[in-house]
Parts: C-alpha cells; structure tokens; sequence
C-alpha cells in the first residue's frame, strides 16, 4: 500500500492536483472529472459544517463556478486542497451574508405589511380580527409568513416561494394550511 493510499486526504490531495495540472492544459474530460469529485468533496465539507440546510446546493454552484474562474490562479507547486477550499470558504460567507439579507428584507417586509394592515383597518377598510393581529398572531410563524406574504403583501406564489427558499408546491401547501388554521380560528372565535 502505497503513502497515498493510506491517506485518503492525500489521495485526493494529488489526484485533485494531477486533474487540475491537467485541465490547465486543456483536458476537458480531467477538468470534467475534477469538477464532478470536487462537487461531492464541496458538498460533504458544507454539510459537516452547516447541516443540510436549504442554500448548500447554491453554495456548491457558486464554488464551483468560482473554481472555474479562478482555475488559471491554481498553482500547480502549491497544495490544491488550501486554494480549493479557500475559495469554498468565501463563497459560503457570501452566501450565509445573502441569506441573512433575505431574511431582513422578508421580515421588514413582514412588518410592513402588518403596519399598512393596522392603518386600513384604523380607516375601517378590513376585518379586524384577522389585521390587528389577534389572529393572525395565534398562527405559527411558517403560516403568519405565508399568508402575510401572498395575502397581505400580494406576492405571486413563485416570489414567495423563492423569498423563503422552498418550492413552489411547498409554498401552496403551506397556504392551504395556513388558510385552514385560520378558519378554524375564526369559528373558534365567533
């Protein structure tokens, strides 16, 4: 058994470095090769890190499309696994940073939206049960979100289903529930 064998870091380490050596010089059947391992290796670092959370697959596209565009940077004299996983690294910053930003815009949005509800119903435009929040607060956060999303702010399901990072199918099961707790709020209350 071989030094490299027996290490499976190592191994990768200089097959991931004789791949892009030879990809720097035109090989795209090795570049193609090295873009499919380096996709798994991307993936399991991101998930032994975050978990399996909804952006990995994004920030596994983002790294390797920055492979890609930083791929004649690679010096073949210095180790591949620092400079590959640099890059992982800051791509996985931004995208964490990108999240976070969605999450305020989705939630001043939510807020908003809540505040333009309260001033109609002050204008006796709405019903004020659902708007002044008594029941709009009894739902769960996931309902409150979706319906102050499509209902109150008026967002198409796919904008609504894209600003919270699930499906559109997702999306609309998540209304019909929300709509149905709702119901059963309002007969509650009557």
């Amino acid at each position: 058994m071989t030094e490299t064998e027996s290490h499976p870091v190592a191994a990768d380490e200089a097959r991931w470095q004789t791949l892009m050596t030879s990809a720097q010089t035109g090989c795209e059947a090795d570049y193609r090769k090295l873009l499919i391992e380096l996709s798994a290796a991307i993936k399991y670092y991101l998930l032994s890190r975050f978990g399996p959370q909804h952006f990995l697959e994004d920030c596994v596209q983002e790294s390797l499309i920055a492979i890609h565009q930083a791929r004649h940077t690679y010096d073949q004299r210095r180790h591949f696994r620092p400079w590959l996983f640099a890059i992982v690294r800051h791509k996985a910053i931004d995208t964490l940073r990108r999240q976070q930003s969605q999450q305020q815009l989705v939630q001043q949005q939510l807020d908003e939206a809540l505040a333009n509800a309260q001033h109609n119903l002050a204008a006796g435009e709405a019903d004020g049960g659902i708007i002044q929040g008594r029941l709009l607060t009894s739902l769960s956060p996931q309902h409150r979100e979706v319906l102050t999303l499509t209902k109150l702010i008026g967002l198409s399901n796919a904008e609504a289903a894209a600003r919270l990072h699930i499906s559109e199918s997702a999306l609309k099961v998540r209304v019909h529930r929300a709509i149905g707790s709702l119901k059963r709020l309002m007969e509650a209350d009557a």
